[in-house]
């Protein structure tokens, strides 16, 4: 593996390091999506048998043990239970402004490196063609057989650095894509459950 990097020339250093980020970035995101996922409908249910009894503090006290970012935003319209609909709405939506980013934290890296490993790789593969016509033209100049040891160094970056980046690229996609998937899930629970809870609450002040 060792000589395939050095036979890969600089440009493979910067793949690799595309690598390494991308690979920590998923195992994060995955991490944060996993402690932040709960069961809703479970969740959504208990919150509501609190609401309808009235036990509004014992509602945020819920909230506020439970993990996620649905949690967090049905606790800020709980706390405006005893406010128009529109301003329910409105705190749930703020909440919402904040925490729609953490969730989507750091998938832009994923989805710039998904895009710039292969032109890292097709860039290797320009510097190791100009390496092996640089030599063909050193030898041609001074009359000296050209052999294909001689242009061998040069191809093999080119192909290198090409399979290199592709195989960056091609899983970073598919992680990215995977994760944007999941982070859209959770949105759309949460859109459900914060109707849901703006429903529940204006039923109970018969707004």
């Amino acid at each position: 593996m060792w000589d395939f990097i050095i036979k890969g020339g600089p440009i493979m250093g910067l793949v690799i390091l595309c690598s390494v980020i991308a690979f920590a970035v998923f195992l994060e995101r995955m991490w944060y999506l996993r402690n932040a996922n709960i069961d809703t409908g479970k969740f959504m249910q208990s919150i509501s048998n609190k609401l309808k009894g009235n036990k509004m503090m014992e509602a945020v006290d819920m909230c506020n043990t439970t993990r996620g970012p649905i949690a967090r935003i049905l606790k800020a319209g709980i706390m405006k239970y005893d406010k128009p609909r529109s301003d329910i709405k409105e705190a749930i939506e703020d909440a919402g402004v904040h925490e729609v980013p953490l969730l989507e934290k750091n998938l832009g890296v994923l989805a710039t490196i998904a895009h710039i490993a292969p032109l890292l790789g097709l860039l290797g593969t320009v510097v190791g063609m100009l390496k092996a016509f640089q030599v063909i033209e050193v030898k041609a100049t001074s009359m000296v057989p050209i052999n294909p040891g001689d242009l061998a160094g040069g191809i093999w970056e080119a192909l290198i650095t090409t399979v290199a980046g592709l195989s960056v690229a091609i899983p970073t996609y598919v992680a990215y894509n995977y994760l944007v998937s999941k982070v859209d899930n959770f949105v759309l629970d949460m859109e459900k459950s914060a109707t849901e809870l703006v429903n529940l609450l204006s039923n109970q002040r018969g707004l």
